[in-house]
């Protein structure tokens, strides 16, 4: 049994979905599972859908008739004939999409983002699924919803993993073929939740655990782990071998390759994970397994962009101290702000923080109660793990800097755009 994961850009447009098909040729296509992303920048699109229906912007319909043309083209560079059954089931889901944007009673944005954006992963997987059974790869089509269980926080929902398990056990055919989404599952109630930004890895990681496949392979337009961003950095290098461990250091880090929960469940079970390209599905790619050790041996180069860093001090000029530390966390951890770095001294505490669900603003003027607050906002992380003086010199280099420490493994620097 395995489990391949295909992101946005490997089903971007009908020559990337037919590209699929051509991975499961050289590859194989029965006892697994294929979990799939939303197409290209599907994602993108529904967030503005989300943010101009919030604003109660009536331009949010014609922004899903320009997604619906989307894929009513890709489908009419896959099929030859608007009569094939996907054309119509395609046409229900964005039905659907209106409907359900037309009798919502909530408020409450989060709610609304995962029970709208989840509609890229329904109907990439419906196209996908239609396009392989024309092909003549038979495949089950599978609602993701009804399988991942999840706690009610949308958009970075928490898995309920023994109802999880005994749903994915008992709906799976591990001898077939199936199709499912990444990213999305549902609460107690069977509303819509997603399991992060990027979280179809995580998904994969999931079904895997659940199933116990024998591996996972994320196919990318990479040709595996590399050791920096190609879009940041020059003269990138492939890592052959990465360890569970250094995947959780990278991903936990920021390394956009792989979900940072991804690599948990497959640890637990020893699953192997393999990152691949697409583009040449024989190459070896990369391979994390327990134990071996990072190979080639270099620094790996992480940057994160757009973070917050808040230095703050007590107003009377008093020590910050442990019970202060501690009220600042559960703050942060309530308005969903997610720390990178963490600097104190005797009478100031610095946190880098990444505010993915735009929550800063209300949390500020709380924090401006409490403490003398000074901020930057638009700074980067950059992270070198194995740094080396050379490594470390070249990224300071030109660059204003607001902070930095240094661990045995690992250099962190904080730096204006």
């Amino acid at each position: 049994m395995r489990v391949f994961k295909f992101g946005g850009a490997s089903v971007k447009d009908a020559n990337a979905v037919k590209n699929v098909v051509n991975v499961l040729d050289t590859t194989g296509f029965s006892e697994l599972v294929i979990v799939v992303s939303a197409m290209g920048k599907t994602t993108n699109a529904l967030e503005e859908i989300v943010a101009l229906y919030v604003d109660t912007d009536v331009a949010y319909k014609k922004n899903i008739l320009d997604l619906h043309d989307f894929h009513v083209d890709i489908l009419d560079a896959l099929f030859d004939s608007q009569h094939y059954p996907v054309f119509t089931k395609v046409e229900a889901l964005f039905k659907d999409l209106q409907t359900m944007l037309i009798r919502n009673k909530s408020n409450q944005y989060d709610f609304i983002y995962d029970q709208t954006v989840s509609y890229g992963e329904l109907i990439a997987t419906t196209i996908i699924s239609e396009y392989l059974n024309h092909k003549g790869y038979t495949n089950e089509w599978i609602d993701a919803r009804d399988l991942i269980k999840t706690n009610q926080v949308y958009r970075d929902a928490e898995v309920d993993w023994q109802k999880t398990q005994d749903c994915i056990i008992t709906k799976i055919n591990k001898k077939g073929l199936s199709i499912t989404q990444g990213f999305i599952g549902s609460d107690t109630h069977n509303f819509t939740t997603t399991l992060g930004r990027e979280g179809s890895d995580y998904t994969a990681g999931i079904f895997a655990y659940c199933l116990g496949a024998n591996s996972v392979s994320i196919w990318k337009d990479v040709p595996g782990v590399l050791n920096a961003d190609p879009r940041v950095f020059e003269n990138t290098n492939l890592l052959s071998h990465i360890s569970y461990s250094e995947a959780i250091e990278l991903a936990f880090y920021g390394a956009s390759v792989i979900h940072p929960k991804t690599i948990q469940p497959l640890q637990r079970k020893e699953i192997p994970l393999y990152v691949k390209s697409f583009l040449d599905p024989l190459s070896a790619g990369t391979s994390v397994k327990k134990g071996q050790p990072l190979d080639p041996y270099m620094p790996c180069y992480i940057v994160k962009k757009n973070q917050i860093l808040v230095s703050l001090s007590s107003l009377d000029f008093s020590f910050i101290v442990e019970n202060m530390i501690s009220e600042v966390f559960n703050l942060l951890h309530e308005y969903q702000l997610k720390v990178d770095l963490i600097q104190n001294s005797a009478i100031s505490f610095s946190v880098c923080l990444d505010d993915r669900f735009n929550h800063f603003n209300e949390l500020l003027p709380i924090l401006k109660a409490r403490f003398k607050v000074t901020y930057n906002i638009g700074v980067s992380l950059y992270t070198v793990r194995h740094f080396t003086k050379d490594a470390i010199d070249s990224l300071e280099k030109n660059k204003s800097i607001l902070l930095k420490q240094i661990t045995r493994e690992t250099y962190q620097m904080v730096a204006l755009n």
